[in-house]
């Protein structure tokens, strides 16, 4: 019977469709995403190749995009057909190492001076998430970024947020001034009222401590908002 069927596999592509091989003859900047997702998957379903799974699942988020499918979840993705747990844990893995490549070493350049590095350093991390996160970035005195830290995840409202958590942490960091970076998983970075209200809540309390609150950063879809870019910070 069918079930007992095996997975459609490379070696069962014609050779001059096989990602593997044009990989190794064209280069990997040449292959298609559903090629180099099939190269992940490295095998299809009963009926179809790696590369018509990886069409599929590409076609199978909102998006129909990779960036769709970079905010899949575990969950997400195993209910897709043909999609197992060791096919899923390899997605998110490289997703994450993408990730993590596009911020390695990136701290270092950071500037006070340019929301858009602030930006940039967060972007792939937040851009592709499904709910909100919010994030604080400490700076010294000579504009040396000492590190950061997750204040939240699900959603940006100003009782979950505690300032006082914030400037905890800042003093411990000998920190004299902050960048709060939070994404809109909508991909659309305009501010919010409850955005707004949260900043200056921040300020606020920064003056207070002489810890002064910089930048208030909104990371959408490869876009972002700078509440000190647009002029109407509390700052």
């Amino acid at each position: 019977m069918e079930k007992f069927g095996s997975p459609v596999t490379m070696k069962d592509l014609p050779l001059s469709e096989r990602p593997y091989e044009k990989c190794e003859r064209e280069g990997a900047e040449n292959l298609s995403d559903a090629e180099l997702l099939a190269i992940l998957l490295q095998s299809g379903t009963r009926k179809e190749t790696a590369v018509e799974l990886a069409r599929r699942l590409l076609m199978q988020n909102p998006e129909k995009n990779l960036s769709g499918l970079a905010k899949m979840n575990f969950k997400r993705l195993i209910s897709v057909n043909g999609i197992g747990r060791v096919k899923a844990v390899k997605l998110l893995s490289a997703f994450e190492l993408m990730k993590r490549l596009s911020r390695e070493g990136f701290g270092e350049r950071l500037t006070l001076q340019d929301p858009a590095s602030i930006a940039e350093y967060y972007m792939q991390r937040l851009r592709f998430l499904s709910v909100e996160e919010v994030h604080v970035a400490f700076f010294n005195t000579k504009c040396i970024f000492l590190g950061e830290k997750r204040l939240s995840v699900g959603t940006v409202n100003s009782s979950l947020i505690s300032p006082r958590e914030i400037f905890i942490e800042a003093l411990f960091r000998e920190a004299v001034g902050i960048i709060l970076v939070h994404n809109h998983p909508s991909g659309d970075p305009t501010a919010s009222r409850e955005d707004i209200h949260l900043t200056a809540q921040v300020a606020q309390a920064g003056r207070m401590l002489d810890i002064r609150l910089l930048d208030h950063i909104i990371i959408g879809d490869n876009r972002y908002f700078s509440f000190k870019e647009s002029g109407c910070s509390p700052f």
